[in-house]
């Protein structure tokens, strides 16, 4: 599938493929981590969250790689970034480019970080798997909630090109918001249907967990199976008469 390319007209989709192709996202999330890495930045546990207070360089540079959302303030010399759980951890973790603290405590290492993420949110381990799967593929990924899918992904930023894919993450085991979709037939056809109305493909990312997820050192023996699954059109496909 070839990247749809945003623009009003030829010209506007041309600009946006050539700036994609001069600024790469490994490129872009390498000076990140670079710049992350130079200024000890450091960020804080927020309840469900990770708060990040950051320069003028980071913010432009946050915003290029797609980590996090802005969140507006009053404060002229302080921007503010608010990053998900699967992002603050693949930032620290996988990137070793941020340091995070704990509420009225100094920074957390990896296994308490760990255990404070998945207090807060059982599904974490399967959903960070799927997550630094897919970065540590150059893909940008974003929340899916609005489509009905955990992620959508792009191959660019999603200023220069449309998503391609909606992501559902699915695993066996005793969560039943990952286990209990696409059971039945139903759910195959409505989540096809709609990511198919909005022109992606559905990624099913099945992890498969071989060990405990009492450490983030569990990671390495998860493995991902990657499926996608698409509406078959009669019309598209039948043979010509």
């Amino acid at each position: 599938m070839a990247p749809r390319w945003k623009g009003k007209d030829a010209k506007a989709k041309k600009d946006a493929e050539a700036g994609a192709l001069k600024e790469p996202m490994s490129k872009i999330v390498f000076e990140l981590k670079s710049s992350l890495v130079q200024s000890d930045t450091c960020g804080f546990l927020s309840d469900n969250n990770v708060q990040l207070a950051v320069g003028a360089e980071q913010l432009d540079l946050l915003d290029k790689a797609c980590f996090g959302r802005p969140v507006r303030t009053i404060e002229k010399d302080k921007h503010w970034f608010q990053l998900s759980f699967e992002e603050a951890f693949y930032l620290c973790y996988s990137l070793k480019c941020l340091k995070i603290n704990g509420s009225g405590t100094g920074p957390q290492n990896d296994e308490e970080l760990w255990h404070y993420m998945k207090s807060k949110k059982e599904t974490f381990p399967c959903f960070y798997k799927a997550y630094s799967h897919l970065r540590m593929k150059n893909w940008v990924v974003r929340s899916g909630s609005q489509y009905g899918v955990d992620f959508v992904i792009y191959r660019h930023h999603p200023s220069r090109v449309h998503s391609e894919y909606g992501v559902l993450v699915l695993s066996e085991g005793v969560h039943k918001d990952l286990n209990g979709r696409l059971r039945v037939w139903s759910d195959v056809h409505c989540t096809t249907r709609l990511v198919g109305s909005v022109a992606k493909t559905l990624l099913v990312l099945q992890i498969n967990k071989i060990s405990n997820n009492e450490s983030p050192l569990c990671l390495a023996n998860y493995t991902v199976e990657e499926c996608t699954i698409t509406r078959w059109s009669p019309e598209q496909n039948r043979e010509n008469m």
